[in-house]
């Protein structure tokens, strides 16, 4: 059952990491929530473990995706107060390695598939009541630039500027736009990249000297965050591109 005066987030890539744990700190926080991902086995356990959990099987990156999706969250929740576009990939590469295949499936995912969700949702987020709220997960690399993820850094800078255009044009219709920007966060993103066990294990130690803070971050952290912007109390925060991460924005590329 759900409650139509409920609030309503959608979220995506529910399937791991940072979007799967914003999909369980959310539902804690009493939204009801719509996950969109690719694995339908995954989505189905969130489905038992999160009571009135939609889940949407779609490749985001399919022509009609965005429409599919906003159609499924309506027709089951009737109004959108929230989104969070929290899929992306990462592939590895340097200007010399990075094939055109590898630009357009990063670009595609960690851009495209963003700005055409959002447009679709946003005739919702206006409508809503209160007005809704987008948080988009981007990453310190959008910030600043490392060597051998160039593809990764650039689609994460043009979703930073994407988010500050879209928090200055959708401003006189109270929608806020804001995006989160972790440093190394444990989640699958490296490995599903093409790293080893062992290759990873060593970043994850690494991470302890690269972060100020000698840790690297957990998903629960980052889903913290997604939940406070989209709340009430960051009410007046709107074109933020927020580092959590450690301190690691504020060190040189190394």
């Amino acid at each position: 059952m759900n409650d139509r005066n409920q609030r309503t987030v959608l979220v995506t890539g529910a399937t791991s990491g940072i979007g799967r744990e914003t999909c369980r700190r959310l539902a804690r926080d009493g939204w009801q929530v719509a996950g969109v991902g690719r694995e339908a086995e995954r989505l189905t356990a969130l489905q038992h473990e999160l009571p009135g959990f939609l889940p949407i099987v779609m490749d985001v990156t399919k022509v009609d995706a965005a429409s599919r999706i906003m159609d499924a969250t309506l027709d089951r929740f009737g109004a959108l107060h929230g989104l969070v576009n929290a899929v992306g990939i990462l592939e590895p590469g340097s200007h010399e390695t990075t094939t055109a295949d590898d630009w357009d499936r990063t670009m595609n995912l960690n851009v495209r598939s963003i700005f055409l969700l959002t447009q679709a949702a946003l005739p919702a987020l206006k409508q809503a009541t209160p007005v809704g709220a987008i948080v988009n997960v981007s990453s310190v690399s959008g910030m600043r630039p490392f060597p051998g993820v160039l593809a990764y850094c650039v689609s994460k800078a043009a979703l930073d500027t994407l988010t500050r255009c879209l928090a200055i044009e959708l401003a006189p219709a109270g929608v806020r736009v804001n995006a989160v920007n972790p440093g190394v966060v444990v989640t699958e993103l490296h490995r599903r990249g093409g790293m080893t066990a062992e290759a990873y294990e060593a970043f994850l130690e690494r991470g302890r000297t690269t972060h100020p803070l000698g840790r690297v971050g957990q998903p629960e952290e980052i889903a913290a965050a997604i939940a406070w912007l989209l709340s009430a109390e960051a009410g007046w925060i709107t074109g933020e591109t927020m580092p959590i991460d450690g301190g690691r924005h504020l060190t040189a590329a190394r």
